[in-house]
């Protein structure tokens, strides 16, 4: 075990602090921010709505290592304004990713998002597109983007279409994904489209389970940040090339999945069809156990 990982074999993701998984994560001592707290880059939009700041708009950024490798690094502080992208926040992770192409070093992305703040509508909007325009740059260049999931806040809205273009996406049973969050489906279709009071439908259909098994994350782990550096260790490692034959692939894969799951009314039925055993039991496995049941998944033509 190393040092970085020997204090932390306890530590939960989703429990953690964005600076605790940077410290989890990454060799000890390695890590060294960049435009921190202490030069006050704050949004210019939420005194307006007479709303506190965070000197480091909820995004933290730098450069560190993780098993000698040298990564570029950006975690979201789901507790403030729950991770929401603004202007700050993504001209931030925006920075970094284009830094990336320069430096040639791999990105590691900690989500933890609720989307875009409501506050910064435009500017939030926009922030996406520049994030997600970037990180197509950075891959084209070469460049590996992992995206890593598991926080609080999950990851929706603007934030789950970025991670939909990383290279892979490592998720724990708590890592829910989804561009439209619970409530706001159940505003807009109605409760009987979608009760966001239904944890357990909630999980079933957004949660990190779900999203591994019909191909939209490629790695399932336990919530312990030990977990989460191991496997960003061997995501680092994975190499796949990225142009435009991978894009055509990606698309025919997403519409195969469209036209064979599309009518389906609950995720049990999707597992049911893609020949899990138990299908209904699939939410209480604990870690090892599901991923000998998903072990047989039918995600050979990922193009991700």
């Amino acid at each position: 075990m190393t040092a970085a990982t020997a204090n932390n074999v306890s530590l939960s993701w989703y429990e953690a602090s964005a600076r605790q998984r940077i410290d989890a994560l990454v060799d000890a001592g390695s890590f060294r921010e960049l435009i921190g707290p202490e030069l006050r880059e704050t949004s210019p939009h939420l005194s307006i709505f007479d709303l506190p700041e965070q000197f480091d708009d909820g995004i933290v950024i730098g450069r560190g290592r993780v098993d000698g490798s040298s990564v570029l690094v950006a975690a979201q502080e789901g507790r403030f304004m729950g991770g929401a992208f603004g202007e700050v926040h993504g001209a931030k992770l925006t920075g970094l990713l284009r830094a990336a192409c320069t430096l040639q070093q791999d990105v590691l992305v900690l989500f933890d998002t609720g989307g875009v703040r409501l506050q910064e509508a435009n500017a939030g909007e926009l922030a996406i597109a520049e994030i997600m325009r970037a990180i197509v740059e950075a891959r084209r260049a070469g460049i590996s983007v992992i995206g890593l999931i598991g926080g609080r806040a999950g990851c929706y809205g603007g934030g789950s279409l970025i991670a939909g273009t990383c290279s892979r996406l490592i998720v724990s049973e708590q890592g829910r994904i989804s561009v439209s969050g619970p409530e706001v489906i159940e505003t807009n279709r109605g409760i009987e489209e979608f009760d966001s009071r239904d944890r357990a439908l909630v999980w079933r259909t957004m949660g990190g389970k779900h999203r591994y098994l019909i191909g939209g994350a490629d790695m399932f782990i336990d919530d312990e940040a030990s977990a989460f550096r191991l496997a960003a260790i061997d995501a680092l490692e994975f190499r796949r090339r990225w142009d435009l034959a991978v894009l055509k692939a990606e698309q025919k894969r997403l519409e195969r999945r469209l036209q064979r799951f599309g009518d389906a009314e609950d995720a049990v039925d999707i597992w049911q069809a893609l020949g899990l055993n138990g299908p209904t039991n699939i939410p209480a496995l604990p870690t090892d156990a599901f991923l000998r049941a998903a072990g047989n998944r039918e995600n050979a033509d990922d193009a991700r």
